[in-house]
């Protein structure tokens, strides 16, 4: 029986940068993966390849809308939609190689098989109908999430799809039928509203990103308005009726009240994402799960068995992938003696739609709730130089900072590059940095990063540009 000091089960961002981080520091260690390739939801069915189609229907959208603004004539762009899936692709294939390679250059064993906990200091890994056993000092839980899904509605990737279905569709549907305003529904909207889709949302809430500033999510949502997008919110949808040439989907107020009809050639189910525990036999190892399914964790990530750990969607917190990257270092380093530990005020968050939208720390409703008096200092981009000349003036940078000791306590962007932006905010942030160090801090001309010395020094007064 082959023995460790660690197996991480689930080779997620979390899973294989905890194994990374734990040979860095000595360890032998094994990855358990369930699917052909490492990596996870993040790199095969997610972050990544979103990016990519992302990237791709933004420069068919810029050549077709944008070019000849700017001199640029070029004839009308076609669409060769298995291309840019082939794309896609290659930015996938691209991370996977890249995570086999880590695995080798750090010695990693990586057992291909469903990996379920036996107790504490054992770990049987399925595959093909054989089974083997493999014994552990420690084990840490990095299974990630799965799609929520909506009673009734059953998922068939084709017309009813989730987000992994909806990274590859064969052809551009003539009409969207989104659930959920969250992240995961307006970037996919985005990508095929941009490649000929007309896109409706449906959101249970009154608004759409749940958990982000109200402010920015109410001006988010006005911009995606003038791009085309239809919203219903304070809606919810009870049924979809699959046995015609096209979809309709039963509507009705969140509240109650009638119902009305909705025709879409596609459906995209994106109403959030669910811890995955499924035969990882954590009841039987006596392993406590939380009222919302997660694993249940102490401030160490340590779970009710000694020695098993868990780290990343599968616990409490954010559902991002660098959060699940912090977290894996950091249970690494516990597991080797060492003080890991995660900010977790100081987790940034991005949308990747154009134009981005970016956050860390405190919105302003979270301050109002926790009675912290505060003062804000914005800046639009429309009075930001290198978003003049480049026509891209939508959005602004809004930072909170406590009204006595001027400490930033959030800082949220919406704008061209707003997902690069929010880190030097983070930085700041982590050192316990006011908005005067902020706006002190030099910044190159032009840059969009000027906007945020602006906001801040818009916290004390005194904007120069505005």
């Amino acid at each position: 029986m082959a023995s460790y000091d660690l197996v991480v089960i689930g080779t997620g961002p979390g899973g294989y940068v905890c194994a990374v981080r734990a040979a860095q520091l000595g360890m032998k260690v094994a990855v358990v993966e369930k699917n052909p390739t490492l990596g996870g939801t993040c790199l095969n069915v997610g972050c990544m390849p979103s990016k990519a189609l992302l990237h791709a229907s933004e420069m068919f959208e810029e050549a077709a809308h944008s070019f000849a603004k700017m001199g640029v004539s070029v004839s009308a762009p076609k669409l060769d939609l298995p291309s840019m899936m082939n794309f896609k692709q290659q930015g996938i294939d691209g991370n996977v190689k890249g995570v086999d390679f880590l695995m080798k250059k750090n010695k990693i064993d990586v057992l291909k098989g469903a990996g379920k906990i036996l107790g504490a200091g054992k770990v049987e890994v399925s595959a093909n109908g054989s089974t083997q056993t493999v014994e552990t000092k420690n084990i840490v839980i990095a299974t990630g999430s799965d799609i929520a899904r909506l009673k009734g509605i059953e998922i068939d990737e084709k017309r009813i799809v989730s987000s992994t279905g909806a990274l590859s569709l064969e052809k551009v549907p003539e009409r969207l039928l989104i659930i959920g305003a969250g992240v995961i529904g307006l970037e996919l909207g985005s990508v095929w509203k941009r490649l000929g889709a007309e896109v409706m949302v449906v959101e249970f809430l009154d608004r759409i990103l749940p958990g982000m500033d109200g402010e920015i999510a109410k001006q988010f949502q006005r911009i995606l308005e003038k791009q085309g997008f239809a919203f219903k919110l304070g809606t919810k949808v009870t049924a979809v009726d699959t046995s015609g040439k096209t979809l309709l989907a039963k509507v009705e107020p969140a509240a109650g009240g009638a119902s009305e009809t909705i025709e879409a050639d596609v459906v995209l189910v994106a109403i959030g994402r669910v811890p995955f525990t499924d035969g990882l036999g954590l009841k039987e190892a006596g392993v406590a799960l939380d009222n919302r399914g997660r694993v249940q964790i102490d401030p160490h990530f340590a779970t009710t068995v000694k020695g098993i750990y868990a780290i990343g969607d599968v616990v409490a917190g954010p559902m991002l992938a660098h959060k699940a990257e912090d977290e894996g270092v950091a249970v690494a380093e516990i597991i080797a003696g060492q003080a890991g530990h995660v900010n977790y005020d100081v987790i940034p968050g991005v949308v990747y739609t154009t134009p981005e939208v970016s956050s860390v720390g405190k919105t302003e409703e979270e301050l109002k709730q926790a009675g912290i008096a505060y003062t804000v200092g914005k800046f639009p981009f429309t009075a930001n130089g290198r978003s003049k000349v480049n026509q891209t003036t939508e959005g602004f940078v809004k930072i909170l900072a406590d009204a006595k000791t001027d400490r930033v306590l959030g800082v949220h962007i919406i704008g061209r590059e707003a997902g690069e932006m929010i880190h030097e905010a983070a930085v700041l942030m982590e050192f316990g940095g006011s908005a005067e160090d902020l706006a002190r801090t030099c910044h190159a001309h032009p840059t969009r990063s000027e906007a945020i010395k602006e906001a801040a020094l818009a916290v004390g007064k005194r904007a120069i540009h505005m």
